[in-house]
């Protein structure tokens, strides 16, 4: 129950996030509006994680794929794209795309276990339910 409230909460700041990022941008410059998201997360991580679990910060040294570490420039691009859909298409219709387009990348990473994911087989329901989001979205545009 609480990975479903946790997966509504993560959806529902991830919107707000985006016309906050998207109006910020629109006052300042995209580069600028972006390095400040990415720079007060970082305070709120650095804050939390010296209240909480203080891990050995030298233990980033052995994660293992290295390529794991590139998530933060990874997250850099998301709030990129993301400020740039919401301000190309609106808030709704860029957050729908952006849902199927995580459902689809996920699958896709399950069926074929990628980055350590267990692979998983080819269920047809699953395919249904991203067919009929696409087809929400067409309705959605229409």
């Amino acid at each position: 129950m609480w990975g479903i409230l946790t997966a509504l909460l993560s959806g529902a700041l991830m919107s707000i996030q985006g016309v906050f990022n998207t109006e910020m941008t629109k006052q300042t410059s995209l580069w600028l509006s972006s390095a400040f998201v990415q720079f007060t997360a970082m305070l709120v991580c650095i804050a939390a994680w010296l209240f909480t679990d203080r891990t050995n910060a030298a233990a980033l040294l052995d994660v293992q794929p290295k390529y794991m570490l590139l998530s933060g420039v990874i997250g850099a691009f998301i709030t990129i794209t993301v400020v740039k859909a919401m301000g190309a298409l609106g808030p709704a219709r860029a957050a729908m795309l952006i849902v199927v387009a995580q459902l689809i990348v996920a699958y896709l990473i399950e069926l074929m276990g990628l980055f350590g994911v267990d692979r998983q087989p080819i269920e047809w329901r699953k395919i249904l339910g991203m067919a009929i989001a696409i087809v929400g979205i067409v309705i959605f545009r229409w």
